[in-house]
């Protein structure tokens, strides 16, 4: 594994654990060369998914770019950060299991956006109005007052 400090090729694994509930192995390691310690993670890849974006365009799917969304969503809210590692790695097996490759970017929004909203509403609000691209006040006065009554329903 190459440092991402130095650039070296040779760290050494100095602790290794599962995460994620057993479905990721967290390794800590350190670079002889530079002193750099760092953590990597080992996760199950059940096939390479390609995204289907709404222009049509094609590109990998990127586990990383869907947690930093869903990290932005829930910035500064009272929630475990393994809980929302969690969330993630459920809604990446979800995707994997759907049998298809091809899985679009809609379907990917609507799968966040659900596991979300059982963490979260505000995270979820935040995360709709980017997937939703909300272009004025009322876009976001028209979906909030549909959770309302959800809202209700719950108490």
């Amino acid at each position: 594994m190459r440092c991402p400090f130095c650039g070296n090729l040779e760290t050494q694994v100095k602790d290794s654990r599962p995460a994620e509930e057993h479905v990721a192995i967290r390794r800590r390691r350190f670079c002889a060369a530079c002193g750099g310690r760092f953590t990597t993670y080992e996760r199950v890849q059940l096939r390479d998914l390609v995204v289907v974006k709404s222009s049509g365009k094609r590109e990998p799917f990127d586990r990383d770019k869907l947690e930093r969304s869903v990290r932005i969503a829930m910035q500064k809210r009272p929630t475990d950060p393994e809980r929302i590692e969690q969330m993630i790695s459920g809604v990446v097996r979800r995707l994997e299991s759907m049998g298809d490759v091809d899985i679009s970017s809609r379907v990917i929004g609507e799968i966040v956006m659900e596991a979300l909203a059982r963490i979260d509403t505000v995270g979820y609000v935040r995360f709709a109005s980017v997937y939703k691209n909300f272009q004025a006040v009322e876009d976001f006065d028209r979906f909030v007052s549909e959770l309302r009554p959800q809202a209700r329903d719950d108490e």
